[in-house]
């Protein structure tokens, strides 16, 4: 094979060619190996800095929105970016409530309970950080949060999307 150049005309043996090819499929499995095995090791590895959402589906942060009868709710925060995401989405939603135990310090596995004004259960489940946002219909309810063995209860009026806030604080890790 000749190759015409500026400089000069360069002859290469078939042998050449031959190493040629084997160099370049040598270097494209090391490049496929290397991005995948870092992507294994990022995945194996027990210490991580990723702040996000391991169940995040909703883009940007946000945790998982999920429905129980006709009320819509999501919860989480332990992380910056579902952190940030939900402080953000307050504004959209009728009800956003936080846990925080002494010194201000997040709490999840927060049991919590929301009663219409007739006592009726409109919403019974988890929190899975610190924040929960709740879609419920414009009225009067109250919040049972219950961490450990001790519950707490706030009433609160739903007028329209970020208006009805409850923080719930306890004292005992």
């Amino acid at each position: 094979m000749t190759r015409t150049t500026n400089a000069a005309t360069i002859h290469r043996t078939p042998k050449q060619n031959g190493f040629k090819k084997v160099s370049i499929a040598l270097l494209a499995a090391a490049l496929t190996f290397g991005v995948a095995g870092g992507a294994f090791a990022q995945a194996s590895s027990a210490e991580t800095s990723d702040m996000s959402s391991a169940g995040n589906t909703n883009g940007g942060g946000l945790p998982q929105v999920q429905t129980q009868g006709n009320v819509s709710y999501t919860s989480g925060g332990v992380g910056l970016d579902e952190s940030h995401a939900l402080i953000r989405e307050q504004a959209h939603w009728p009800l956003s409530l936080r846990f925080t135990g002494p010194t201000a310090d997040y709490l999840s596995d927060v049991h919590v309970r929301i009663a219409d004004e007739k006592n009726g259960e409109v919403l019974k489940t988890d929190a899975m950080g610190p924040y929960m946002l709740v879609k419920l219909p414009p009225g009067r309810y109250t919040v049972y949060a219950k961490y450990k063995d001790s519950e707490k209860k706030q009433a609160v009026t739903v007028a329209g999307n970020g208006k009805a806030k409850a923080a719930f604080h306890w004292s005992t890790q």
